[in-house]
């Protein structure tokens, strides 16, 4: 199996050398070039794709972001949901270890473990306990039952690691400025051999731009695809007459708000807080834009996620916008007359036109009830800061335990973390639905965030990639890419 995988990179390597017109299928991120490193257990989103593609969990996510086997070749659900059993492909890895279902949950365990403290730690937290049945069988049981577990464990982060050997479904190598990914012969994963299998396959070459240099390589053909684009940079994505037709945007769920980063002077209260998301026109601030079908929020959790009986509503729906900027208005005078000062906020979005666009929106509405906006260079100094990310899972709780006072100490409420808390071993899914929607009621009223919407994820992509799928989890996989058949 060595002597299998260094002619995989001998040939990898060699076809890198050739050129862009050599078949390889060239990425760019818009990113960083750090943000392609794939260890620990906080990615970055290009670092999430790469891991996906090096290491495997015991399931994983196609290009239309759903569930498809990984390690795991099938799986049950028993106990009403709260037993998801396993039944994995056990074979010997290229480094000599073998894969067995004792060596899964080992690696299980520790991942679990090393997410601790963060946001997906928490989302985990439903894991009661993780046996091996059988060489091939492992159980996972929940604290109680969550419908969406296997899109949880399908995240890049939780591939199966062994020290330094992974169980993937691509070969890595650097090269200069990236990456260069080939796909693994089904016989290295546990697979039938497929005859012809390198007449069939591509490599993949992964590379971190800036976003201009990201649209421009695509209008020049020098990139195939372009991820990780943000509302920042979208006025770029339509630029180059290669672009036209080629920008493919992901219904994205997620958060799409301010982030109250100083709750002091006009901002040290609640109510001044809640005044400035009132004034907000969200769906004027989008328009110029033009994003066909984006769904703005004044709520934490989208209305269409919710599992009460009775939906909610959007906040302050009774109200037009006017009505509620006249609110607005007598909150912020109440303050001037009281302080003796000007209401002013520092607002820091990430560079790039796009966000020059929004600032401009944003300022436009605090303005119309008397509250002047200027730009921070930084978010450390800014009272209010872009936050901007797309759901791992579509339920109240991932977007609630973004807000868990161990992950987001500015923007938390510790009322809102015992509530959430108190879900986790809920009779049933009545009950847990009610002590989540007290929890957002709880962290709503302290207007330490103020949402916008859903969040906005683009891509460019070249008419002859056939592997990209839009998702609501702005996730592309990159082994399909390589046209692989298994």
């Amino acid at each position: 199996m060595r002597a299998i995988i260094s002619a995989l990179l001998s040939l990898s390597l060699a076809a890198c050398s050739v050129g862009q017109d050599d078949g390889i299928v060239d990425v760019a991120f818009i990113a960083q070039p750090e943000d392609l490193e794939a260890k620990g257990v906080r990615l970055s989103h290009a670092g999430q794709h790469v891991r996906a593609a090096l290491s495997t969990g015991l399931v994983r996510l196609d290009p239309r972001g759903e569930v498809v086997p990984g390690v795991a070749e099938r799986w049950i659900v028993t106990d009403g949901g709260a037993s998801y059993i396993f039944r994995i492909n056990e074979f010997d890895l290229a480094g000599g270890n073998r894969l067995t279902a004792q060596a899964v949950r080992d690696a299980l365990q520790r991942r679990v473990r090393q997410l601790q403290g963060t946001s997906l730690g928490l989302d985990l937290a439903k894991i009661r306990d993780i046996r091996a049945m059988t060489g091939r069988v492992i159980e996972i049981r929940l604290t109680s039952p969550m419908p969406d577990f296997l899109q949880l464990l399908a995240q890049p982060e939780m591939g199966i690691e062994f020290g330094d050997q992974s169980v993937g479904l691509m070969l890595g190598q650097s090269i200069d400025s990236g990456l260069l990914l080939t796909p693994l012969a089904p016989e290295l994963r546990g697979l039938p051999e497929q005859p012809g299998w390198s007449e069939m396959v591509r490599s993949i070459r992964v590379r971190a731009a800036p976003a201009q240099e990201a649209a421009d390589g695509f209008a020049q053909a020098r990139y195939d695809l372009i991820l990780g684009g943000r509302l920042a940079h979208l006025p770029l994505a339509s630029t180059g007459p290669l672009s036209r037709g080629n920008v493919r945007l992901d219904a994205a769920l997620g958060l799409f708000g301010l982030d109250v980063r100083r709750a002091e002077g006009f901002l040290g209260s609640a109510a001044n807080r809640e005044a400035l998301s009132m004034a907000i026109d969200r769906q004027g601030l989008m328009q110029p834009f033009n994003i066909g079908g984006w769904v703005a929020s004044t709520r934490i959790v989208p209305v269409a996620l919710s599992t009460m009986l009775v939906a909610p509503t959007e906040r302050w729906a009774a109200l037009s916008l006017d009505q509620r900027r006249s609110e607005a208005r007598q909150r912020v005078s109440r303050w001037r007359s009281e302080s003796g000062q000007e209401p002013e906020v520092r607002l820091y979005l990430p560079p790039g036109p796009g966000s020059d666009m929004m600032f401009e929106g944003l300022a436009a509405d605090f303005a119309a009830i008397g509250v002047s906006a200027t730009r921070a260079d930084k978010s450390s100094a800014a009272d209010l800061a872009l936050r901007d990310r797309v759901a791992r899972y579509a339920s109240p709780r991932w977007f609630l335990n973004q807000f868990n006072c161990d992950v987001s100490a500015r923007q938390c409420s510790e009322d809102a973390d015992y509530l959430v808390s108190l879900a986790l071993d809920a009779r049933d899914g009545t009950e847990e639905s009610s002590y989540l929607y007290e929890a957002e009621t709880a962290l709503l009223a302290t207007n330490l965030y103020i949402p916008l919407g859903a969040p906005i994820r683009w891509s460019l992509v070249r008419a002859d990639i056939d592997a990209f799928s839009e998702n609501p989890w702005n996730i592309h996989p990159l082994f399909p890419l390589s046209r692989a058949p298994i």
